[in-house]
Formats: structure tokens, C-alpha cells, sequence
């Protein structure tokens, strides 16, 4: 990592060694850089910097002291001060960091071969002209709408900006939290938490910060604002409230209910007043359903073969509400069971992202016939609704009401598994990957 500060006056180059993680100015005589953001700044000397290594040293940290410096730490320092009142103040600072790429376009079921781990560096220039803000990533967001995004083509691809395709050999960008290192941007300070489009990489530049928000509370745990408190969480409010505009008593039915979005979905449904019914993959996942987080009902998809034939034998009254992950003839089968003014929200069609060829619609005559409504939606389409979704899920998980499912990984070299391990049904609610310790 390289550190260089230069103002008019003064020049400061520091180079140290590849432990090195992250630095700050603490002492800088009279006024001091108390923000990397700042423009303006007064001296006379330079009295201490410093400099904490990786991997959570509990020693002290290591200083550079007014007669020169530590020659394990600092190569060069060069001063040149001529006592000017005001100096206008320049950063850069590089930083090398690790990054998840694929190798090629996906076309199928990922596997560990398609990606491969590189290393790269950052540069931040903080100056009048620059407004971006340098992040250590802390939680990644695993998601398997990114798949479309590297496939060659995917009408996804043109639906917004976060789901634009990625080129091989790209950084792929996900949504996550961090810890902001360095900043030029005045919204932005060292050490906020920052919730927001990052990477799969241990560090990310955001370019004017435009991509992030600063999270001004620590009442609950940070891997939650990538979960419940966040896309995940907002999608499946989105989803249920303002899509399916539900009324009490209506039945609901939940396809991937373990998932990050369904079991959500399953639970605000419960505390409306719904019957509700989900499916998953596997018996702990169906006996988690029922016994931890209250659905009234929950079957393995996976047994049987006829989907119809399973929801009418749990809906002998019909669906009312269903809210689909899935897509293919888990939907065709939904829609054929659905009572008159029925309402459908589409969140994914997972069954459909590593083959096309399980592509199936609905009788179109059920959809005519019992005015069925089929919607597609995007958590960006429902900011509107944001204060909302947080005010009343964190009531929900304050009061213990909502039961918080997370699947946590570790470590940046264990993304590609985790994202793989999506297509195979292997998480339990939200999967993520926490890079580095809070």
C-alpha cells in the first residue's frame, strides 16, 4: 500500500511495506488532516503517523517520529515547508486488493472452474476534482440474479443498472457493506459503515460514492442491512404488500420458502392474518417451516410429480396469493389452482437461470377467465416504500415476531462456492460471505 500526501508546501511520500492495510494521520501539528477530505489544513511539522498491519496485531503501532523514520515502514519522506498559514492539501493513497472474476461467459450451472482470483490495485486522489470513496468490504451479498448477468446474453441485461451483463475478466459488482478506509467525498468520512454496491474483492472504489449510503444506526447486526434490512427484505415486502395486495385470510403460497426473499415473505404473510403454505427441498427445510417460522402447511417439491395435483391437496379452496421464485411449471401449476382476481408476484424463475429449456407459461384462458393478475417487480421500483419496510421490520425483529435466517460464509475465496452452492439449494435463508471481521 503507498500513501502520498502533496499540498503546495509540503510534500510526504510514504511507501510501506505489503502488510500494511491501512493508515491514518493522527497529529499533524496545530489543525491536522482530521478528514481525508479535507481541502485546507495548517503546519509546522509533521508529528506522528500511524499505521495498523493486517491481521489484527495487538501490538503498538508503529510511529514515524520527528528525527526520521522507521526504516521498516517509511522507504522516503521528503518535507518541504515554508511556513505558509494555509496549505491546499492533496492524498493519494493505493491499495492492493483481491477480486473475483470469471474466466469466461456461464451459460449453465456455475462451477468452480468458470471463476479465478486476482489481484489488482486501488487509487484514491483526494483533490478538488476527485469524489470517491475507498471501502474495505465486510459483507458480500450472494444472489442468483448475478448469474444472468454473466451469462453472454440475457434480456436481464438491459432491465437496469444493477443487472447489466459482466464481461470476462471484470470485477463483479454486488451489494453489501464496508468500512469506508479513505475518502474524498464530503458525505463520507474514515471508519462509516456504508451499505451499498461494492464487489466480490476485499476492497472497492466507489466512484463519487453515488452507489452507497451511510448506515447511522448499530442497534442491530451489520449482516442484517445485506439481508433483512436490505434488497432481500425490501423485495419480499415490496412483494407481498404493494403486489399482492393482500387482504386477512387470504392463502398464500410461497415457492423456494427457505430462500433469502420467501421465507420473509412466508412470515409477513403469517403476521397479516394468511394462510400460508411454502415449499422447499428437503425435509429439515420443510420441518424448519412449519415448526420454526409458523407457516400453516409446507411440502418437498421434490416429491411427486405432479405439482398440480400437490397444490390442489393443499389448497382445496384454491391460491389466492402466489408468490413466485421459481417459475416453469411450479408456476403453471400455481396459476392453475388460483381463485378468481387471483395475484401473482414475480420475484425469479431460478429454475429457468441455468436452463432455458424448463421454460413453461400459464393457461392463458385461467388468466383471462379468473382475472388473474401476473406481475414481475424490482426492489428499485419500491424506494417509495422503504421507510415503511424498515420501520416495520425492525418492530417485527425487535419484538421477536420475524426469525432472521442467515447463512454465512468466510473469506473471499469462499464467494464462488457460495454463489455456486445457491444452485443447488444449499443455503438456508440469506447467504453471505463475510470478507474481513467487522
Amino acid at each position: 500500500m503507498i500513501w502520498e500526501f502533496q499540498t503546495e508546501y509540503l510534500v510526504l511520500v510514504v511507501a510501506v511495506v505489503p502488510t500494511v492495510a491501512a493508515a491514518c494521520i493522527t497529529t499533524v501539528a496545530e489543525s491536522g488532516f482530521s478528514n481525508w477530505g479535507n481541502t485546507q489544513a495548517r503546519t509546522k511539522n509533521i508529528t506522528r503517523i500511524n499505521m495498523s498491519q493486517t491481521g489484527g496485531t495487538n501490538g503498538p503501532e508503529p510511529a514515524i517520529p520527528r528525527n526520521g523514520p522507521e526504516p521498516a515502514v517509511a522507504k522516503r519522506i521528503t518535507l518541504r515547508n515554508r511556513m505558509h498559514p494555509t496549505i491546499r492539501s492533496k492524498f493519494r493513497m493505493e491499495v492492493t486488493y483481491r477480486y473475483i472474476t470469471m474466466k469466461h461467459h456461464i451459460e449453465g450451472a456455475p462451477v468452480e472452474s468458470d471463476f479465478e482470483l486476482k489481484s489488482a490495485s486501488h487509487v484514491l486522489l483526494v483533490n478538488d476534482e476527485s469524489n470517491d470513496v475507498l471501502v474495505k468490504n465486510l459483507y458480500i451479498s450472494i444472489d442468483p440474479y448475478q448469474l444472468n448477468r454473466m451469462k453472454k446474453y440475457s434480456s436481464s441485461q438491459k432491465g437496469n443498472s444493477f443487472s447489466v451483463g459482466v464481461a470476462p475478466g471484470q470485477a463483479i459488482d454486488a451489494y453489501g457493506i464496508g468500512r469506508v478506509v479513505a475518502s474524498a467525498n464530503k458525505g463520507f468520512a474514515k471508519d462509516d459503515i456504508v451499505v451499498g454496491v461494492i464487489g466480490w474483492e476485499d476492497y472497492s472504489l466507489s466512484k463519487g460514492g453515488n452507489m452507497l449510503r451511510k448506515l447511522e444506526t448499530s442497534e442491530f447486526p451489520l449482516s442484517y442491512q445485506a439481508g433483512i434490512l436490505g434488497l432481500s427484505g425490501l423485495t419480499a415486502y415490496a412483494g407481498f404488500y404493494d403486489i399482492c395486495k393482500p387482504k386477512k385470510g387470504d392463502k398464500v403460497f410461497v415457492s423456494t420458502a427457505s430462500g433469502s426473499v420467501g421465507n420473509l415473505v412466508g412470515q409477513y404473510a403469517k403476521l397479516f392474518g394468511c394462510y400460508v403454505v411454502g415449499c422447499a427441498g428437503t425435509k429439515q427445510k420443510v420441518d424448519m417451516l412449519k415448526e420454526k417460522l409458523g407457516f400453516d402447511d409446507a411440502f418437498n417439491y421434490k416429491e411427486g410429480s405432479d405439482m398440480r395435483s400437490t397444490l390442489k391437496r393443499y389448497f382445496p379452496e384454491g391460491i389466492d396469493i402466489y408468490f413466485d421464485n421459481v417459475g416453469g411449471e411450479m408456476l403453471e401449476a400455481a396459476v392453475a389452482n388460483m381463485n378468481p382476481f387471483g395475484r401473482v408476484a414475480v420475484c425469479g424463475v431460478i429454475s429457468e437461470y441455468t436452463d432455458s429449456r424448463k421454460r413453461a407459461g400459464p393457461d392463458m384462458l385461467d388468466v383471462i377467465y379468473k382475472r388473474i393478475k401476473i406481475q414481475g417487480f424490482l426492489a428499485a421500483d419500491h424506494y417509495h416504500l422503504y421507510g415503511d419496510f424498515i420501520s416495520t421490520t425492525s418492530d417485527y425483529i425487535r419484538s421477536g415476531k420475524i426469525h432472521i435466517l442467515e447463512d454465512i460464509s468466510h473469506g473471499i475465496e469462499s464467494v464462488t462456492s457460495a454463489f455456486q452452492g445457491l444452485f443447488r439449494g444449499d443455503n438456508v435463508g440469506k447467504k453471505l460471505v463475510q470478507i474481513t471481521e467487522e
